[in-house]
């Protein structure tokens, strides 16, 4: 069962990501869950063990490593996206 409310708990902070950014990530629910577990990872890293902790994360590191993982995995997809409309068939 925690395996399960960590999943929840991933995607949502994934969602909360997406949402402050403005930006989706590619995936739908599993790029929000993704994006969650990541994030939590890079902000853990950053951050250390810094407020509450809900489903095995650190609420405020997960957060804002999701922030940062959702601006770089946009930017290389619009620069994927640029680089691929600028090649001649």
């Amino acid at each position: 069962m925690s395996f399960i409310w960590s999943l929840i708990v991933g995607g949502f902070i994934g969602w909360i990501a997406s949402f402050i950014t403005g930006r989706d990530i590619p995936g739908g629910i599993f790029g929000n869950i993704i994006a969650g577990f990541v994030g939590a990872w890079i902000g853990t890293l950053i951050f250390g063990n810094l407020g509450p902790e809900i489903g095995g994360f650190e609420v405020i590191p997960a957060i804002i490593g999701s922030i940062i993982l959702v601006l770089i995995v946009s930017f290389v997809m619009r620069k994927v996206r640029n680089n691929h409309e600028q090649r001649p068939a």
